[in-house]
Order: structure tokens, then C-alpha cells, then sequence
């Protein structure tokens, strides 16, 4: 959006910018059932997840963790440039200082191996993209690779080399191939699908939490790849029962108004079309503008 004529201070669009398939892919509501996809995922790696069971209070706080990191993300994507880079030095600096004991072997090592914020974020940006385009966000083969080419910049955030991280689905499918034979479901891994099942909430919300965060946590699991299903033991619906769910979810979602949905704290949507003008309004027809 230009300036309005007579106003010098051009505003700034951020990392990503309008115009990028991260922009208006983000705005989505299914992100969320992504960011439980990418949970499951991520805990099947051992050396990945001991790192967040040993250093967070993750029975306790898995709220507040799905909250960070989606707050990471609303920052990373709409926030400005210099919040963006403050967020991701603010990852770097934390991961820096922790440290996890492999109880098996007595090593000791770091969370911010690359290796570990590799499995990380290609966990996440698998799970954003297969959750989207499996509900139903349309986008072509060529706007799913721009998009996670466009997740090396996020990649550098938490203290990758863009280089070093998947550019397109075949790299990233390479990726995944790779690092298989690593991934397995041990006591971490179970004690983050027993949480993610029946997380701790408060008696009054019980209900709700059977009713909807089962549902969603459910359809997530559902969502992984079959290699995943095995590693855990427990059978998921069929691949096309799967996918009807996730586009019937999404519908219903999305049907709730924008405006509604993304007054939800910290608002980082609202803010960013405030700093660019209506026109940054994500919304999934512009992917291919």
C-alpha cells in the first residue's frame, strides 16, 4: 500500500510482508489444529523433546507454551521488522542457556543444536502447510514451495543458516526421509500424547475440554503422517475420513467472522492492517496475486 500522499514515513511491512503466502496463510484459524500436528510431530524425535520436557513445565504450562509459540509466530509474521528480530534474538538468547541430560547415556548437550531447531521448525512448517492444504486453504504446488522458502527467514530467527534449511516440498520431503530412522515414541513422546489428550484444566472446563480440545487434538493426531500412527500405536481414521474432517473444521472455522476471530489477544493481524491500511487484510483469495 503506498503512503498517503504527503506522509514521507513509509510503514513497515515486516519479514514477510502482504504479498507473501506466509501473510495470508497465518490469518487462518486452522493454525491451530497445525500447531497440535506439529506437537505430536516434534515430540517423536527423543533428543528434541527431552529438551522441552526437561527445561519447561510442560504438563503444567502446555497452554502458555502453545500460547508463546503462537505469539512467536503472530510476531514474526505481521509485527514489524525490529519486533520480529527482537522476538527471534529473544528465542535465541533463552535456548542458549538450556541444557538437557540424556538419561540413558549421561551426555549433555544443548537445545539450540541445529540439528534439534531443524527437526523443530521443519515439524512446524510441515504441519502448517499439510494442515492448511488439507482443510481446504487452496494453494498450488508452487505457493506451498514459496512458502516454506519463505520460512528460511523464520528458520534464521531461532539461530538457523537459511541455507541449511528445506526451500521447497521436495527438500523438505528429502528432510523428513533423512531423519526418520532417528524418530521414535518413547517416555517423552507418550507423556506429551497423554497431555495433549487430557491437558489440566480447570473442573468447570472439563466438559469443554472433552467436547472441543478432544475433538481438535484428536483431528491433529488424526492429521500425521502414518509412519507417525505407528510410532505411537494407535490407529487414525482413514486417510479420507481424515481430510473430510479437517475440511469440515475448517469450514466451520472459517465461518466464524475475521474481525471476531482475530480480536483474540495479542492481535497482531489488527495491528499490522492499522500500520499498513486495510488493504494488508490477509484472506486466502490473495495467495495468488
Amino acid at each position: 500500500m503506498p503512503a498517503a500522499m504527503g506522509d514521507h514515513h513509509i510503514p513497515d511491512p515486516g519479514l514477510f510482508g502482504p504479498s507473501s503466502v506466509t501473510w495470508q496463510m497465518h490469518g487462518d484459524p486452522m493454525m491451530w489444529v497445525a500447531g497440535i500436528r506439529a506437537l505430536y510431530l516434534q515430540a517423536l524425535h527423543p533428543r528434541a523433546v527431552r529438551g522441552v520436557l526437561q527445561n519447561s513445565d510442560f504438563r503444567r504450562d502446555a497452554w502458555g507454551r502453545l500460547l508463546r509459540t503462537a505469539n512467536f509466530v503472530g510476531t514474526a509474521t505481521y509485527g514489524t521488522t525490529e519486533a520480529a528480530e527482537r522476538a527471534g534474538a529473544r528465542v535465541r538468547k533463552i535456548h542458549s542457556m538450556l541444557r538437557v541430560t540424556d538419561p540413558d547415556t549421561g551426555e549433555r548437550y544443548g537445545v539450540d543444536e541445529p540439528e534439534l531447531l531443524l527437526w523443530v521448525h521443519c515439524a512446524e512448517i510441515d504441519s502448517y502447510l499439510h494442515v492448511m492444504r488439507r482443510s481446504g486453504f487452496a494453494l498450488t504446488d508452487a505457493q506451498a514451495d514459496r512458502y516454506i522458502a519463505e520460512h528460511r527467514v523464520s528458520a534464521r530467527l531461532v539461530g538457523l543458516d537459511p541455507d541449511a534449511v528445506p526451500g521447497d516440498r521436495q527438500e523438505m520431503a528429502g528432510y523428513f526421509d533423512t531423519v526418520r530412522p532417528q524418530l521414535a515414541a518413547g517416555d517423552e513422546a507418550r507423556a506429551v500424547d497423554d497431555f495433549l489428550l487430557r491437558p489440566p484444566t480447570h473442573p468447570l472446563l472439563v466438559p469443554a475440554r472433552e467436547v472441543l480440545w478432544r475433538r481438535v487434538a484428536q483431528l491433529a493426531y488424526a492429521s500425521l503422517p502414518p509412519y507417525a500412527h505407528e510410532l505411537y500405536g494407535r490407529p487414525a481414521p482413514a486417510p479420507a475420513t481424515v481430510t473430510r474432517r479437517l475440511r469440515a473444521t475448517g469450514t466451520v472455522l472459517r465461518g466464524v467472522p475475521a474481525r471476531l476471530r482475530w480480536q483474540l489477544p495479542p492481535k497482531h493481524i489488527l495491528r499490522a492492517m492499522d500500520r499498513l491500511g486495510p488493504g494488508a487484510r490477509p484472506a486466502p483469495y490473495k495467495v495468488g496475486r
